[in-house]
């Protein structure tokens, strides 16, 4: 058995193999048309194993049967196991969890379990564009597209397709959802065929493609002067176009669509409502068996920093709120977890607790953009389990939604074509978290977290316990020394990474903290902005009160002065400078605890990783020192512990 032959590599991600794994003799049996979902069995456990001994008296069998279209059951039997599914989809995914429970290091014979997702669609989004860069991406460029062409190694399509199929993953948008004129050809000739070449290499791995469209496509590709959503002609073009796609990629899923979003057209710009655009594409694709996502990222980007009327949060709720129940069957609303911008805390959109008859999707984004940019550590997972378990109504979580109006789990994703996928290899973790939850989002972070180093590490028990903890802690150490307490931004314009307290305070984007000389906030109660209303009346009544604010969203909500007392007796202004001295002080201990783990974890995640956290030690402090400092020159009040502040 050649244990030297299995080696590590952060190409693998979570899908390594083990050096210390005993093969089992076994003989896998399936019938005839599942001979990819052998493969894949057989592959996976030469990976484990390094071979397989053959033996008849013990069969790893493999077989559709009565089970939920894409659920699976693990079974050990008296000579034998079973792994069943109620679908080759379901099959597959269930071969992806035995393998995964195995590089655990759990034992064969005890491994049971039954599963089923409890949304249908489990999506990534990538903001690829085809001249290879990516819309906040931090690892790297497009692996699909260079130069404005499809230009891919299919072998690393396959093993990108293996990895998300293995999470459950089983939709993927390959292109930007800000769609220039070149990438609104993807759903025509010569683009097409080359779209459905790739589709072919997803498809064993029960995972359908999709494309972000141009809402002006009628124009840009058909040659019309409108894209009225109502126009005749503009209804035909979309049928018409539909038709060729699903003629050449018959499983294709679908559009993403954004629309009246950010200088991008839109339905309201004809006097259409979104449904009216919305349905007009949703019905070109139904008698396909298409879906249509249409994303509810909608809002004015050139308002007036004068203007106080105005709120940015409360802008998805009111396009689409009204509309509820309006929107075709085959329609999903993409709705942002939050109601800004991915930022690194904000409350759950409205828009959850209010469309009632409309199907939704929670959108999340594993890539960085907001929090840290795969150079900071900070694991999504302990961020999404906060959003999941949130209420939305009066003892009513967000996850309870699953499975009725909320039918899809999207993200943007964080991949890009470094070796190691995700440029740091710790986040990695969060892609797998992703796949999991949307799949069963019940889950905890820490039970991911465990999972994910477990079968990604050979480690010893401090290894283990050391990176979970570096995990669980990120999110906590990142919100420290960012900007505090729900206020949101405070980023370096159009970069996003880095302090700038007032970047975008004159800006036209919407994203104010109107800091005085004495307070900081928007009042967004029923007696300031009224975006509370939004909310049902168990939660309006909660977040208007200052008293019963969740005090970690309280200058959302709330224009606080610096003086007002935090539930601990400290200040508001001597929290955020404590907040920020502790924050910079954990990134350094982040290090400190990394450098405990050399010769623990292999040598090229071990350095890349801590080049990251010195990194992330620089961004620490500056952020620390110049909102420290930005608010002492605004208030003239000093730090009661007397540290450092540049005056």
């Amino acid at each position: 058995m050649d244990h030297a032959g299995r080696v590590y590599s952060e190409y693998n991600a979570w899908l390594q193999p083990k050096s210390t794994l005993e093969p089992k003799a076994l003989r896998i049996r399936a019938v005839s048309d599942l001979d990819f979902i052998h493969q894949e069995c057989h592959l996976g456990l030469i990976r484990l194993w390094g071979e397989i001994q053959e033996c008849a008296e013990y069969t790893l069998q493999l077989k559709v049967d009565d089970l939920e279209h894409e659920g699976f059951s693990l079974t050990p039997l008296e000579n034998g196991y079973e792994i069943a599914g109620g679908s080759k989809k379901g099959l597959l995914y269930g071969v992806y969890r035995f393998l995964i429970r195995l590089a655990a290091g759990e034992s064969m014979e005890k491994i049971h379990e039954r599963s089923a997702p409890k949304v249908d669609y489990r999506i990534i989004n990538h903001w690829d564009n085809m001249d290879g860069h990516i819309e906040r991406g931090y690892a790297g460029n497009s692996f699909f597209f260079l130069n404005n062409k499809f230009v891919y190694d299919e072998e690393r399509i396959k093993n990108y397709a293996r990895l998300m199929a293995s999470i459950g993953i089983n939709g993927i948008c390959i292109n930007n959802v800000n769609v220039n004129n070149v990438s609104a050809g993807l759903i025509a000739e010569p683009l097409l065929s080359d779209l459905a070449e790739l589709a072919a290499l997803f498809r064993p791995f029960g995972i359908r493609l999709l494309v972000s469209v141009h809402f002006d496509a009628p124009v840009i590709i058909g040659g019309l002067t409108t894209s009225d959503p109502l126009d005749a002609g503009v209804k035909e073009f979309w049928k018409a176009q539909s038709a060729v796609v699903y003629d050449k990629i018959p499983d294709f899923l679908g559009y993403v669509v954004k629309a009246d979003s950010e200088f991008r057209g839109g339905p309201e710009a004809f006097g259409r409502t979104q449904a009216d655009g919305a349905n007009t594409i949703a019905a070109a694709v139904a008698p396909f068996g298409g879906v249509v996502f249409w994303r509810c990222f909608v809002y004015n980007c050139q308002q007036d920093w004068r203007d106080t009327q105005t709120d940015r949060p409360m802008a998805a709720y009111k396009h689409f709120q009204p509309l509820d129940g309006t929107f075709d069957q085959n329609v999903i609303l993409q709705i942002k977890n939050g109601p800004v911008d991915f930022q690194t805390r904000e409350p759950v959109s409205p828009l959850f607790s209010s469309l009632k008859n409309t199907n939704e999707a929670i959108e999340f984004q594993i890539t960085q953009e907001y929090t840290g940019q795969q150079i900071d550590l900070f694991c999504l997972a302990v961020q999404w389990e906060e959003i999941l378990t949130a209420e939305v109504d009066k003892g009513k979580q967000l996850k309870s939604l699953f499975g009725q109006e909320i039918t899809a789990m999207t993200a943007v994703t964080n991949t890009g074509d470094n070796m190691n996928w995700t440029g740091n290899t710790l986040a990695q973790c969060n892609l797998y978290a992703f796949g999991r939850m949307a799949w069963n989002p019940e889950l905890t972070a820490k039970e991911l977290i465990r999972e994910w180093i477990r079968i990604t590490f050979e480690t010893d028990e401090h290894g283990r316990q050391t990176i979970e903890e570096m995990l669980l802690k990120s999110r906590g150490i990142y919100e420290n020394y960012t900007a505090p307490l729900g206020i949101g931004f405070m980023v370096n314009p159009n970069t996003h990474y880095g302090p700038n307290v007032d970047g975008y305070e004159f800006s036209s984007w919407g994203t104010y903290h109107r800091a005085s000389l004495d307070a900081i906030g928007v009042d967004r109660t029923s007696k300031g902005t009224g975006f509370t209303l939004q909310y049902p009346e168990s939660l309006q009544r909660m977040y208007d009160r200052i008293e019963s604010c969740p005090e970690e969203l309280l200058l959302f909500f709330h224009r606080v002065r610096y003086d007002y007392k935090m539930k601990d007796g400290r200040t508001l202004l001597q929290y955020i400078y404590d907040s920020h001295f502790e924050g910079a002080r954990q990134a350094e201990a982040l290090l400190q605890s990394w450098e405990t783990l050399e010769n623990r974890v292999p040598r090229e995640t071990y350095n890349s990783v801590k080049e990251r956290l010195k990194l992330q030690i620089i961004n620490a402090r500056e952020w620390r020192d110049q909102v420290n400092t930005f608010f002492y020159r605004k208030t003239g009040i000093n730090d009661e512990k007397g540290r450092k502040i540049y005056r």
